[in-house]
């Protein structure tokens, strides 16, 4: 397995793909990452046609178990990100 891409790299490989400069790329990116946090966190979703889905998932309060002492205790209701993968993606990723 390869290490993942940072985000100097990404930023590099955006501003040759779109033919401007990593300023311009680095800001790109940077607003995309600002619309889907602030989309996400007020409960929406948000769809990247052929990569995937980012949307807030409430989860219920529910009883959970510390592995290192067996204890169990009660874990207060939460919300968390879930990512779906699109199907164009994984087709890509299996060929």
């Amino acid at each position: 397995m390869t290490k993942p891409m940072t985000k100097t790299q990404l930023v590099a490989a955006l501003a040759e793909a779109t033919g401007s400069d990593k300023a311009s790329a680095n800001s790109a990116l940077e607003a995309l990452t600002s619309i889907i946090t602030r989309e996400v966190a007020a409960g929406g979703a948000v769809t990247l046609p052929g990569l995937g889905k980012f949307m807030c998932r409430d989860r219920p309060e529910r009883m959970v178990r510390n592995p290192a002492t067996g204890e169990q205790f009660k874990k207060e209701a939460d919300r968390v990100v879930k990512v779906t993968i699109a199907k164009a993606l994984k087709d890509v990723i299996n060929t």
